[in-house]
């Protein structure tokens, strides 16, 4: 079992966040919108304590075209990552895809949800078995259903 960040720590992985936005916007969006085969999304949401937009860049390993579905794995640490739970607190959400700007609702999967999703999760990147073998706590899938009334 591991505590803090998991294989990395919280600082590396909030590091490396920033670094692949700033890819995406040097680049003009050219490159950083994949990584391990996955898409990329960046999350905007509103920040639990503060108040305050952030903005966070997420592997997608099931994108569809009504609903992105998101691993809350923070590379296997025991704590869940602090967009989740600006989520929990905040559902409402804008998710941005390569060249698509969508609003959502974002909810935890119930265990049926999760228990359907995760073969397809593991099989787009296998490094979520291994995070969720590592931690103590059951990782959040969650689920981003686009908002009918386009409001964010």
């Amino acid at each position: 079992m591991t505590s803090g960040g998991g294989i990395l720590g919280d600082g590396v992985i909030a590091w490396l966040s920033h670094l692949h936005g700033w890819v995406i916007r040097v680049t003009g969006g050219r490159f950083g919108w994949r990584l391990g085969g996955m898409p990329t999304v960046e999350l905007h949401t509103v920040g639990r304590r503060t108040g305050l937009p952030r903005a966070t860049i997420l592997s997608a390993p099931v994108l569809e075209r009504g609903r992105v579905v998101l691993v809350a794995s923070m590379g296997g640490s025991d704590r869940h990552p602090a967009w989740y739970l600006n989520l929990v607190a905040h559902p409402d959400a804008v998710l941005v895809l390569r060249r698509e700007t969508r609003v959502v609702r974002a909810r935890t999967a119930t265990a049926e949800e999760k228990a359907e999703l995760w073969p397809r999760i593991t099989a787009a990147y296998p490094g979520y078995a291994r995070y969720q073998r590592r931690t103590r706590r059951d990782i959040p899938v969650v689920v981003c259903e686009s908002r009918p009334d386009g409001a964010p």
